[in-house]
């Protein structure tokens, strides 16, 4: 039962028109062109579909703990100034981006526990996610929640070369646990999160992160910097 879990992966309900406009044009190409083509739908169909999963995940719960809001490679630690269309000050912060490629799960996930402070879209370009400029150029959902704690902590959703729609359900005063799921980006993307003053991240550049999952920063933590290499 839980192999079959592993691959009866649910379906995101953004994704079902997508997986319908597809599963159509394969059964067109299939009827009126023949079979090559008809097949070449259908891989694409299961793609859309693969896309799309949407799997459960267990969230580790202690307060403190800063979850991964995307699936992905951590491609950049930095320190940066939050956006500033969320009002958070002018000070850089540290930052861990996570770049999602096609083949990742696009769900994000709320990263702590807390209370949404602020929302902002702001339209822009399409540049690649993995270059720097995207995070100050590109199309981009920005959210800062408050935890309980009293610390803000800003999360981006940034729109990437081939994405062209970010979904984000939240809304200001929304209470708000980590793990819960809370958008998504089509199709390959990036989220930015910035971590309270003085937080060290707990994971490296090219570590493979799980959204809702992977444990990004730990606010009671007083270990150094973590450095990684590949084995």
């Amino acid at each position: 039962m839980d192999a079959l879990k592993t691959v009866l992966v649910p379906i995101n309900p953004a994704g079902w028109p997508f997986i319908g406009l597809f599963a159509a044009g394969a059964l067109a190409l299939a009827y009126f062109v023949g079979e090559p083509l008809g097949w070449a739908g259908a891989v694409l169909t299961a793609w859309c579909a693969y896309f799309f999963r949407d799997p459960e995940r267990v969230t580790p719960t202690r307060d403190g703990l800063i979850i991964s809001p995307a699936d992905g490679v951590v491609q950049k630690i930095d320190s940066a100034p939050p956006p500033p269309e969320l009002g958070m000050g002018d000070e850089a912060r540290p930052r861990v981006c996570v770049f999602m490629n096609v083949f990742n799960v696009h769900v994000n996930r709320v990263p702590c526990d807390g209370t949404i402070k602020s929302l902002n879209y702001r339209p822009g370009r399409f540049f690649n996610a993995s270059l720097d400029k995207a995070s100050e150029f590109n199309e981009r959902q920005s959210i800062c929640l408050s935890t309980a704690q009293g610390q803000d902590i800003a999360f981006v959703q940034i729109a990437g070369l081939v994405a062209r729609r970010i979904i984000c359900d939240l809304s200001e005063g929304q209470p708000v646990k980590a793990g819960e799921r809370f958008g998504l980006i089509r199709f390959g993307s990036r989220v930015d999160v910035y971590l309270p003053e003085g937080v060290v991240p707990l994971v490296c550049v090219g570590q493979q992160a799980v959204a809702g999952e992977t444990v990004l920063a730990d606010v009671r933590a007083q270990e150094p910097e973590r450095i990684g290499e590949t084995r």
